[in-house]
């Protein structure tokens, strides 16, 4: 079948439109947030068909997993989270934006803070637990 996309474990082709309900159920967030993140960040813009149905693209489906890995993985804040994007642009991936962030700390004259915790007390933090588990 040259030409197909295959399907995923819910019979959708890996590019075809989502409806809300099935984006909300692929990266494990309520329908109400996806449409609460539409008001906080201007490029996640669904196609909205009749009955105001929303349909999210490719595109819009790889936003909407940086905003939640963002959000909800790396513990952004929406307004940290809407600047992270603007910096990697669009299309820039989140694991970019964390050796981006991670670049500006360790790099001349950066300030090396993680939500105002200086990366070197995070690292001893991070040597510490890891010792205490082994």
């Amino acid at each position: 079948m040259v030409g197909f996309d295959v399907p995923d474990e819910n019979g959708k082709a890996s590019g075809a439109m989502l409806a809300i309900g099935e984006l909300a159920d692929r990266i494990g967030v309520p329908t109400h947030v996806l449409r609460y993140w539409e008001t906080r960040f201007p490029q996640l813009k669904p196609l909205q068909r009749s009955g105001r149905r929303r349909y999210y693209r490719a595109e819009d489906v790889a936003l909407a997993e940086r905003i939640h890995h963002l959000l909800h993985v790396q513990g952004f804040t929406v307004e940290g989270a809407r600047k992270a994007l603007s910096e990697m642009g669009a299309k820039a991936s989140p694991a970019r934006a964390a050796e981006s962030r991670a670049e500006r700390a360790t790099g001349n004259g950066a300030i090396g803070q993680a939500h105002g915790v200086p990366v070197a007390a995070l690292v001893a933090l991070r040597q510490r637990l890891a010792a205490a588990l082994d």
